[in-house]
């Protein structure tokens, strides 16, 4: 007997989460011999990011591929990931996110009803708006502008002295169109995806400031459901989308970046990041619960 999952997404069809989730539905497919397909529903169909984790977290949702953000509402561990300025680069991060750290901090959301899969990319984030370049810390001040509903994004970006709105991802784009936001911060791809200069995002500043996850995720109630050898096709399918998936943003981020300038949008390329990392020195104060996860991070970086 065939059984059928639903796997959500806030995304639309063009972005990488897309690329992750039917590359995993493929792999699933094929290696359970058509006993498991996995049925696709992105733009939000099936709610938004928080949503969709509260419904997996009760069975009433099977999978989703979700952005690192709000996971801490389920695990206040998963918050370190969001610290900004961890990463130098994405080699950085799978190191974390491949290893030990990185399963660890997944095992912690079973607390939550939630089984982390594995990390696929949203990237790295970077600035847009609609008001002025920004080159350093001082041109983001006051900026009105998006952040995702997580703790951690909002105390670092008021640490840059931004008027910091946390809302859903599809009422940040009306927001933009409205202009009752000034701007918001994502990475590459979607910015392009979402062709965000048609919202009034004139200028991006690729500062990078925080490495986001997008983990595929499943209800723990429906993974405890599956037998052994089905659970280690779930996790080993959803490790090779995830790899999948970050090597086709990594193609398609040169292209992507070409097209958003040919849209009239300043890039700034090079930002003065030691500003920036000075203003956020706060957020690492702020949180010592983090402490420990950030030593054994940069320990295993050190290596």
């Amino acid at each position: 007997a065939e059984t059928t999952l639903q796997l959500g997404t806030t995304v639309n069809e063009q972005d990488s989460f897309q690329v992750a989730a039917e590359k995993f539905a493929e792999l699933v497919e094929e290696r359970t011999n058509g006993e498991y397909k996995i049925e696709i529903y992105p733009n939000g169909t099936l709610g938004g990011e928080s949503d969709m984790l509260d419904s997996m977290s009760t069975g009433m949702l099977d999978m989703g591929i979700i952005t690192s953000g709000p996971f801490v509402n389920f695990s206040e561990a998963m918050g370190v990931l969001d610290m900004p300025y961890l990463f130098a680069n994405n080699e950085e991060a799978y190191k974390v996110f491949d290893g030990e750290i990185g399963r660890e901090l997944l095992d912690s959301l079973e607390d939550a009803g939630l089984k982390g899969l594995a990390y696929a990319e949203r990237g790295f984030r970077n600035v847009t708006n609609s008001v002025r370049p920004v080159n350093n810390a001082d041109d983001l001040a006051g900026l009105k502008l998006r952040v995702m509903e997580n703790e951690v994004y909002t105390a670092t970006f008021k640490a840059l002295k931004v008027n910091a709105v946390p809302m859903a991802w599809a009422e940040a784009l009306t927001a933009m169109q409205q202009g009752t936001i000034e701007g918001e911060e994502n990475p590459i791809n979607v910015i392009y995806s979402y062709s965000l200069w048609d919202y009034g995002q004139k200028y991006v500043t690729l500062d990078r400031h925080s490495y986001s996850t997008a983990i595929i995720t499943m209800s723990l109630d429906v993974f405890n459901s599956l037998d052994e050898a089905t659970q280690e096709i779930f996790l080993a399918s959803a490790q090779e989308a995830a790899e999948y998936e970050r090597a086709w943003v990594a193609e398609q981020e040169a292209d992507q970046l070409a097209a958003i300038k040919s849209h009239g949008v300043e890039v700034i390329e090079n930002p003065d990041v030691e500003s920036l990392r000075a203003a956020v020195q706060s957020v690492y104060d702020a949180y010592p619960q983090y402490a420990d996860y950030i030593a054994r991070i940069q320990a295993l970086l050190a290596e």
